[in-house]
């Protein structure tokens, strides 16, 4: 019995560090990165799975911090120069395998990074805002310690993170998190169409 409980304690531990050390991205996806966008986009995909795992057991602010500052480094471009469309949501391998990209595609891929470091889906919003800077439609990821909290803006126009307060540049328009929507849509609709678009292309993997 005492050898039987000792086996099953040793299969529950093993079983929690393959769980804990599961990949960003898997070793099968990274092969079809690689054959598709060569060896920059698998380095890249690797130096990123080493930046997460770095701050896995950090605070979230340590955490918000990585992640901003590595897909900060992606150039950015629009997506009628990247897709040949006026608006389109990357899946995070396309972003990171292009190495380029828009708003939109900046905020997707630092929002489920964060998931995947355990930060909780409900503190972070795609925000929709408008740059006075810039004088456009811009989005940016907001993080909410509290659902009373100032946010934090994670932006990719710029490098450091500020509360809301601070960024005078930025009019807020709406909050957006698609997770969120998903739970609370019981009868399964259609709850974003770029969000269910970008659902569905993650599904399938798309690169």
């Amino acid at each position: 019995m005492f050898k039987l409980k000792l086996l099953l304690i040793l299969l529950l531990f093993f079983v929690g560090i393959a769980y804990t050390n599961e990949q960003y991205v898997e070793n099968s996806l990274l092969e079809k990165i690689y054959k598709k966008y060569k060896i920059y986009a698998k380095k890249r995909f690797l130096l990123l799975q080493e930046t997460l795992d770095n701050v896995r057991d950090k605070s979230d602010l340590e955490k918000l911090e990585a992640v901003n500052d590595f897909y900060n480094e992606v150039r950015y471009s629009s997506d009628i120069k990247t897709y040949g469309k006026s608006d389109y949501w990357a899946t995070p391998w396309e972003f990171l395998g292009k190495d380029k990209g828009d708003c939109e595609d900046y905020v997707i891929s630092k929002y489920f990074a964060l998931k995947y470091l355990g930060v909780d889906y409900k503190k972070l919003f795609f925000t929709y805002v408008r740059s006075t800077k810039f004088k456009e439609p811009h989005m940016v990821l907001t993080y909410f310690e509290t659902p009373k909290s100032e946010p934090l803006i994670l932006d990719n126009n710029n490098r450091k993170i500020f509360p809301a307060s601070q960024r005078k540049d930025l009019i807020p328009i709406y909050n957006f998190n698609g997770d969120i929507l998903d739970k609370a849509n019981k009868s399964n609709e259609k709850s974003h169409k770029k969000w269910d678009e970008l659902k569905l292309n993650m599904q399938r993997k798309k690169i």
